[in-house]
Formats: structure tokens, sequence, C-alpha cells
């Protein structure tokens, strides 16, 4: 095996990283394994996992159940194409998906990734008008502060003005936008908090093909909670305007905010859902749009009579095995009494950083804890500060914010949450 500091500098060299630059002055900790809620480092080091590998190691790493899932298949198949041919996984898969969304969503499309999920929840949307003959139908409404993904048509509908996409403005589809709500998760939706959309909707809906919002959590584009009467406001004036409704589940999905999907929050159904990152556990990549019955039949029976979309690692039965495994230990665990235990230890112990003048708000939500601070945190100077803290927590904008393991202890969540608040004290001005 290669000395830290050798693997280091070849990493520098040659490889890149999530919103990075070669050589970089950004420090990067190589991880020797991960355990459980644990990540132990190369030099030593072990550190609690506070991000669920940006929110999908919902089980932990290295879990023996998802372990034993992959090495099964694998004696089967490691991969197949899905063009023309299915497997078990796959369809068992599908069928877990349909059973455990809500009601009207039947079909499921398999992705590679989130991002490729929204970019297929688009098309579908688009197509599904030509093929009900109002092919002026092809913009997207959504509102601001949202993050949708960094693929072509998944940036045209993240927020235009929070500088992640800035650069292919000129370049990007030109899509629709409404501000943000301003009522938080626990108060009434106003007329204010939905008149922008509504008037977005009134004005263009000839023209739009759908509304897309991630349900009640804006993750990367703010870590904004929303109200559930704002939702619901929504699906009752896509219906009203003839527009589909598209729920990206994608961070939000399989427990973490204290329902298996967000949209229960607020008791309604989109027309397309996405999910992905912690359908697998966080163990690989695989994502999967959901559409109803009636998207489906009106694709099948419009020209050119199929969906336009076919990943070569479709459906990948490694990550099908993977997925299914993942699902059943979520369903059989009592997941709902475990996310509520981190909702109420995050509420009662990072309330404490409220108190501080570099601290705008302190926000919880299920297994997602948000430190929002008046100025954008430095990541060259906090990121070793939380590793010295013993802690793995990945600080972007003005946001320090935990979204831990399920798996996590009690023990091991005191000190996550200790170490994050003692660090954001230090930050004090």
């Amino acid at each position: 095996m290669q000395s830290q500091n050798t693997l280091l500098e070849q990493d520098q060299r040659h490889v890149w990283h999530p919103y990075s630059a070669i050589q970089a002055d950004t420090p990067i900790y190589p991880v020797k394994s991960a355990q459980g809620a644990h990540i132990t480092l190369m030099d030593g080091r072990v550190l609690i996992d506070g991000m669920s590998s940006w929110w999908s190691a919902i089980h932990g790493y290295n879990h023996p159940v998802l372990n034993q899932a992959i090495a099964a298949q694998l004696h089967d198949m490691a991969h197949i194409m899905f063009g023309g041919l299915t497997h078990q996984p796959a369809v068992d898969l599908a069928l877990q998906l349909v059973k455990i969304t809500p009601e009207p969503l039947q079909t499921v499309f398999f992705a590679d990734s989130g991002s490729v999920a929204v970019e297929v929840a688009m098309k579908m949307a688009i197509q599904y008008w030509h093929a009900k003959q109002q092919p002026n139908k092809q913009k997207l409404l959504t509102i601001r502060n949202g993050y949708h993904g960094d693929t072509f048509g998944a940036m045209s509908v993240s927020d235009p003005d929070n500088g992640m996409h800035s650069l292919f403005s000129n370049t990007l589809t030109k899509q629709l936008f409404a501000e943000a709500p301003n009522c938080t998760f626990n108060q009434p939706c106003t007329v204010e908090d939905i008149a922008p959309l509504e008037n977005q909707l009134k004005a263009n809906h000839t023209q739009i093909a759908a509304v897309i919002l991630e349900p009640i959590v804006q993750g990367a584009g703010g870590m904004r909670f929303y109200s559930p009467e704002y939702l619901k406001q929504v699906r009752a004036l896509c219906s009203k305007y003839n527009v589909l409704l598209i729920l990206d589940e994608i961070a939000t999905g399989f427990g973490r905010t204290g329902k298996l999907f967000a949209c229960e929050h607020a008791n309604i159904a989109p027309d397309i859902l996405c999910v992905g990152k912690a359908l697998t556990g966080g163990y690989m990549t695989l994502a999967a749009t959901l559409a109803t019955q009636e998207i489906a039949d009106a694709i099948r029976d419009g020209e050119p009579g199929l969906f336009m979309h076919g990943p070569t690692f479709m459906a990948n039965p490694l990550a099908c095995a993977t997925a299914l495994a993942s699902l059943k230990l979520l369903l059989d665990s009592p997941w709902q009494a475990t996310v509520s235990n981190i909702e109420r230890m995050l509420t009662t112990e990072l309330q404490v950083c409220q108190q501080y003048s570099h601290v705008k708000d302190v926000r919880v939500l299920g297994a997602i804890g948000v430190i929002e601070l008046h100025q954008p945190v430095d990541l060259k100077t906090l990121q070793p500060k939380f590793v010295e803290a013993g802690v793995w927590v990945r600080p972007f904008n003005k946001l320090i914010y935990l979204m831990p393991p399920f798996i996590i202890s009690t023990e091991a969540l005191n000190m996550l949450i200790g170490a994050v608040c003692k660090v954001v004290a230090e930050l004090e001005p």
C-alpha cells in the first residue's frame, strides 16, 4: 500500500474532487476504512460521520446485510444490459418502490444518479405533453433556492442566482422561477407565500410542462424547511392549471425528514417522483424516476411510442439487489422512533449555538440539523477544525449542517453535536 504522502501527492496532481480544482489547497483526507458511523483515516484518526456520505449512508458503513446482498448477487451477475433484458432484482425493486411511494405512482424508470433521475423526470413531462398534442408545454417552473443536480437540465431548474451554476447561465435552457415561500415548517402558508408561484402558473400554464420542487426541505440550495401547507397548495394549483408536479425526493426520501417521503408531511402525491442517494444505503449509485400510469400510457401511445432515454448501466443488478436489502433494513427497523430520537437530540443540543452573534438560525427537521451563519464559512480553515475535533462535517456557503447515519449511537451523536457546537463557538468574532 502506498504511503499517505504519496497518495495525497498523486491525488493532488491527477484527481478532480467535487467542486474543486486540480492542485487546490483545500485539505483532502485519505480514508483507510469505514465502519458503522465511523470513518478511519490513513493516519489512524477515527472520525464520527455527520454527513452520511452526502446524505446517503443511512445504515452506516460496511453493513453486513448490505455486504451480503452484493456478494450474493455477484455470484449471478454484476451487470447486464437492460435493453431487451430484465432480471429479478430490478423487478422486485420496482415493485417495492411502487408499494412504498404514493399510490398514483405505478411505473419506475431506473437511472444512474439523482441528476439523471431529474433529467428523466423533465423529459417525461415534456414528452407527456407532446403525446397529449400540447407541444408548447416545454417549460419547467420551480422556486428559488432549489437544487436539483449538476447536469444541464437539472442545473436549469436549480437556483439561477446562488452562484453554483452561474457560469453556465447563457447556455442553460431558460426556465421559470417563483420566489420561495417564507413560511417555515411549523407556520401556515399565507397568500403572500403562494402568490408568486400561482401568478406564474396563471400567466404561463399553457407553456409549462411541470412544476418541480424539493418537498419540504430545499437541500443544497440553502437547507431551508418550508410549510407542508405550501406543498399542498402547489399540488392543488398544478391540478387546477393542468400542469404536472415533479417532486425531487433524492435528498429527503427514505426517512430523513421523519416521514418515509417528505411529501407525506403534506399528504399529497406527485405525478412524477425522483429518488436516489439513500436508495442503496449509500453503497453504490442508483436512482429512480417514478410516474403515474397515465403518464406512462400517454408516452407509449404517442409519438414515437417510447420514452427517449436509456443509460448504459440502467438497473444495474448489484445496485438493485443492494437497494432491496437497504429498503428491507429500513422498513424492518423502528426507523420512525430512531429518526425522532435523532431529531430530539439535535433540537435540544444544537440550540446552544443560537446564542452566538455570528449564528443567524438553528433549525432541525427529522435527522437534519442546520446551523446557518451570517457569513460564508472558509472551508480551508474550518474543515481541519472539525477533523481535529474528531468529526466529519462538510460545511458549505453559510451552512454547517448534520445528516448523521440513522444507526449512529446516542454516545456518538452526543460527541458529534458537542464537537460541532465547540467549533461553532470558536468562530465567534
